[in-house]
């Protein structure tokens, strides 16, 4: 009969926890909580990485429904008003999920309190469950004690009969199965059988002493148990001895995943003459030039026929485009053939003859081993096609004629390969690699200043009139109403900017409507074309112009007035399209107004591994069809796609020439989704992953070779989706103006000139974006507009709890040298080391006499961290890191989720409403803490204000004592005695705040002024 439960909560260690004592340690022990029954560890002190081994029991009540064990890690302090705790952290462990036996350590990592929680490590702890025995009475003490002398008997007589039972007797002398005594006899059975196989004791092997079979069985299957439990036992103890794994994301993979590994490729086996692609491996094809026929049969019924040739290669068939009702037909097509899709030693090339109503008709053909087939290089001229004689089927028949052919092998870098067909993009031409280059960008200025009779069609009443300026289908503006005064004509003055692309085939539209008449008034209207309008590269005014308003249709009428502009372009500005924190190109619009470049920018693009399937195929089969794309200032670069395969391999190299080299450059892995002629047209091609690298990073003439994690933000959490293996140089001409570069504004002068305000900025970025996506739209093959908007990362300023969190901590890492010196100055003044604190004193004795010595001090200090930190630079690029990005661990699903839902909002009102209650209460923490920034910066204005007479008084009157002493009383002596009360024993110092800070807290703030 089995007993009630029992969880079992052992707790191991933790590690890496946050400091909290204000010395750099803390002093942790751990708090557990289940229903209702609470329990404590030791408190381990100074030190962050503490081990307790401790071992805690708690009834199970209800085991349908276990409920949750929670721990509370706290850091206990002293103080001396007593003692109190702060918070390190929390883990809450389901109980039904809890295995029934102990397993291996298992490390949590440690949970926030709150949004704002300032929390890091993991605690390591052993939870089961097991069954709670009743007490034993004494009688069936006596009976279980007899019953094992017994079994010892057995056991003895086993061993005298020659069982072999020797090692599992010495196992059984203490009770083994005195442990499974509550299970049930059909577990105990199995167990028993199961380790009879892997026990020294021969369960199974019958005695050669007489009447000793019961008792060799009995001690058999015993000893079997017992053998069975040191071995479970031993798996346990060698579980906990494996080297520590890295903490697994709560999401979806380990983290040592989403890091950045070294490959070691093997390049320069492609290089051209030229020397290209020496940043890539190098890749085999097999390239088949077919040019003309001559002399083909004509199987149609007017004499011709309509030719073209078929190559096969093993299981690679392709044919060539049909030529229609010719007998010397002329293709000039090139096809490659990858290495790695050869299967056979032979390539056949066959002509035919295109019929729709039958089956094609033969025209002859012939075969080549590939072993005789010529390899070459450039910088070697390109291989002379031959004729070669068609040759019938089966012996010698009716076909006649020769086909021009060159074949050759030869690798990516031949100068034919970009305009080949490939093998590995399924032949369709328009997934071959392509260069696209942005639209240039003008910022188009438009200066309304005022108008002149304007007629209103209600005479009796004065107009309101504003105008609305429009350029293109999604730029839209309008000036503010102008005061209606009679006999005056309305004026604005304002400045209205537009983004425009060149070839400038828009048009102007500027739209005057009355604000105080009927909805859509519209008083006149005027089109400009832009290609008319003036350019300028710097801030020299413009002539103005008056421009005749025409009636809405075009059609004739009265006079409706006229209206005064002042139109450009500006070109000493440089036009963004992607975000001032990742920016790629600083130049500014006017070409003139370019500095020369600075160096070169090589990227090659190898390969990606591991991807996911992306989609299914129609027998319900996960593949992927992937591709990359690379942008660096205007120019962007596309590979070929790769079709159904999860390690495409591209091995592609490309070139920028690089003007500033603090910018970024960003590569893209997307899936293609229009690999199907026929497929559905609003589908949207998918990202697996982005890239960025800063060249600023990138040390000069150095070749980086690294696989970079393909991280996407999903609903559900940080994915990986694979790893993209890149090649990056950067090549500098000149080292001075390398340098020279880093002390110039990053933008141009106009930007510092004639600033446009941010909030302008972020519209007309925008602007430019669509304005790009939809010019590359235009391209052919397409770069399609879901990869350019991935790519600018449009949908950066949206709201996102995530990036929320993000920006907290990034403001906490760059307080976090701050709060380190203060701690370091607490600790001097607390006398931790008294020998660091004398040596302060002495540096500040000096620094006090020799005040010239200050300065010359704090740089060298700064060198001295600097050439210490060399040693740990990073050695290779920085990458996107999921940690630093909040989305390693995610608490709450429903925050990502809302990072992805739609504008406006889609979801039920209760889930709208959760999550505006959460953005209350995050809103209400931020107005809270620029509540108290408020109340110290007033704190401080009062003290002169005489809002507080007396603490005016009071600091006025410390003020002109504070001047007169110090007039009499040298410098360096009063800042020796300052230093020394600072830095005084702690022995002489109260627990009680000092004298200013209770004064500053006591100053009157304007909080209680607040309605």
């Amino acid at each position: 009969m089995t007993g009630a439960r029992k969880l079992v909560v052992e707790v191991i260690s933790a590690k890496d926890l946050m400091p909290k004592d204000g010395h750099g340690s803390s002093n942790a022990y751990c708090v557990l909580d289940y229903d209702g029954q609470r329990k404590r560890t030791k408190v381990k002190s100074k030190d962050l990485d503490p081990t307790w081994n401790e071992k805690f029991e708690f009834a199970i009540h209800d085991p349908s429904a276990p409920g949750v064990l929670e721990i509370n890690v706290q850091n206990e302090m002293n103080s001396g008003t007593g003692r109190r705790s702060s918070f390190l952290g929390r883990i809450v462990v389901p109980v039904s999920t809890v295995p029934p036996k102990p397993e291996a350590v298992r490390w949590y990592p440690l949970q926030k309190r709150g949004l704002f929680s300032h929390i890091k490590g993991d605690l390591g702890l052993k939870i089961w469950w097991a069954l709670d025995e009743p007490p034993k009475a004494k009688n069936e003490k006596k009976e279980e004690k007899k019953l094992k002398e017994e079994k010892t008997e057995g056991a003895g007589g086993k061993k005298e009969g020659g069982g072999g039972g020797k090692k599992n007797q010495s196992k059984d002398d203490g009770g083994g199965d005195q442990e499974n005594q509550g299970t049930a006899k059909s577990e105990g059975d199995g167990d028993a059988k199961e380790n009879v196989k892997v026990g020294d004791g021969g369960g199974d092997e019958k005695p050669k002493g007489g009447g000793g079979e019961q008792n060799s069985k009995g001690a058999g299957g015993n000893g079997g148990n017992a053998g069975g439990k040191s071995k479970e036992v031993k798996k346990e103890v060698k579980a906990d001895n494996q080297p520590q794994m890295p903490r697994p994301s709560l999401i979806t993979v380990p983290e040592t995943d989403f890091t950045v590994k070294e490959t070691n490729p093997d390049l320069g086996k492609a290089v051209d003459y030229r020397q290209h692609f020496d940043l890539v491996e190098q890749m085999s094809y097999l390239f088949v030039r077919v040019v003309r026929a001559r002399g083909l049969m004509g199987k149609d019924t007017n004499g011709l026929s309509d030719p073209y040739v078929r190559i096969t290669v093993g299981p690679v068939r392709t044919e060539t485009k049909i030529i229609k009702h010719d007998l010397n037909p002329v293709w000039n097509q090139v096809f490659a053939v990858g290495k790695d899709k050869l299967q056979g030693g032979t390539l056949e090339l066959s002509v035919w003859d295109a019929d729709k109503q039958s089956k094609d008709d033969f025209l002859g053909g012939f075969m080549i081993d590939l072993s005789e087939v010529p390899v070459r290089k450039p910088p070697e001229s390109p291989l002379a096609p031959q004729w070669y004689r068609l040759e019938s089927k089966v012996g010698p028949g009716r076909v006649r004629g020769e086909i021009m052919v060159a074949i050759w092998w030869g690798t990516q870098a031949d100068e034919v390969f970009p305009e080949a067909w490939h093998s590995d993009t399924g032949g369709h031409a328009m997934f071959r690699s392509k260069t696209y280059l942005s639209p240039k960008l003008w910022y188009l200025r438009v200066n309304i200043i005022e108008a002149q009779d304007l007629v209103a069609m209600d005479k009796g009443r004065l107009p309101e009139p504003f105008v609305r300026a429009q350029v293109g289908p999604y730029q839209m503006l309008r000036t503010r109403p102008s005061a209606a005064v009679r006999g005056s004509s309305p004026f604005w003055n304002e400045d209205l900017m537009f983004v425009a692309s060149e070839p400038f085939e828009d048009w102007l539209n500027l739209l005057v409507e009355d604000a105080a008449g009927p909805m859509g008034e519209i008083l006149g209207l005027a089109r400009i074309p832009l290609s008319t309008i003036e350019r300028r590269i710097d801030g020299r005014p413009v002539p103005s112009r008056w421009y005749i308003l025409e009636r809405e249709g075009g059609k004739g009428g009265p006079f409706l007035g006229r209206i005064h502009l002042r139109l450009c372009f500006d070109g000493g500005y440089h036009v963004m399209d992607e975000s001032p924190n990742y920016i790629s190109d600083t130049r500014p619009t006017a070409r003139q107004l370019w500095r020369p470049p600075l160096g070169v920018l090589e990227l090659g693009i190898h390969g990606a591994n591991n991807l996911l399937p992306m989609k299914t195929t129609k027998d319900n089969r996960g593949t992927t069809d992937a591709y990359c794309v690379a942008k660096y200032g205007p120019k962007w670069v596309r590979t070929r796609t790769i079709f159904d395969t999860f390690n495409p391999r591209f091995n592609e190299q490309y070139t920028w020439e690089v003007y500033d080299p603090c910018t970024v450059i960003t590569v893209s892995v997307f899936d293609n989704r229009h690999t199907q002629p026929t497929g559905p047209a609003q589908v949207k091609d998918l990202p697996i992953g982005k890239v960025r690298i800063r060249l600023s990073t990138l040390e000069s003439d150095r070749v980086y070779t690294n696989a970079y994690p393909l991280l996407v933000v999903t609903p559900q959490g940080v994915k990986k989706m694979g790893d993209i293996e890149l090649a990056v140089r950067m090549t500098c001409a000149s080292t001075a103006n390398l340098m020279h570069a880093y002390v110039q504004p990053q933008l141009p002068r106009m930007h510092f000139f004639y600033p446009i305000e941010p909030r302008q900025q972020e519209h007309l970025r925008v602007a430019a974006m669509n304005i790009v996506a939809l010019r590359l739209m235009r391209a052919e093959p397409p770069l399609r507009q879901e990869v350019v908007r991935f790519m600018l990362d449009t949908e950066a300023e949206r709201w996102s709890m995530r990036r929320s969190k993000a920006n907290y901590f990034r403001i906490m890492g760059v307080l976090h040298g701050v709060l380190a010196i203060m701690n370091w100055f607490s600790d001097i003044c607390s006398w931790k080391s008294p020998v660091t604190t004398v040596l302060v004193h002495i540096l500040f004795l000096i620094l006090v006499w020799y005040p010239e010595l200050l300065l010359p001090t704090m740089f060298l200090y700064m060198f001295l961290i600097g050439a210490w930190n060399y040693r740990f630079r990073s050695r290779i690029p920085p990458f996107m890191d999921s940690k630093l990005s909040q989305g390693e661990y995610i608490g709450d699903l429903d925050e990502l989720e809302e990072e992805f839902n739609v504008v406006p909002a889609n979801r039920a009102a209760e889930v709208l409403k959760l999550r505006y209650e959460r953005l209350r209460s995050v809103a209400g923490r931020i107005q809270n803490a620029l509540g108290d920034l408020a109340s110290m910066g007033e704190r401080l204005h009062s003290l002169l204000s005489w809002r507080d007479p007396r603490a005016t008084a009071m600091f006025i009157t410390f003020c002109l004592l504070t001047a007169i002493i110090l007039y009499v009383t040298p410098f360096q002596v009063a800042a020796v005695l300052l230093g020394v009360y600072v830095l005084r024993h702690p022995r002489f110092r109260d627990p009680l705040p000092g004298l200013p800070i209770n004064f500053f807290k006591r100053l009157p703030s304007q909080s209680d002024r607040i309605l």
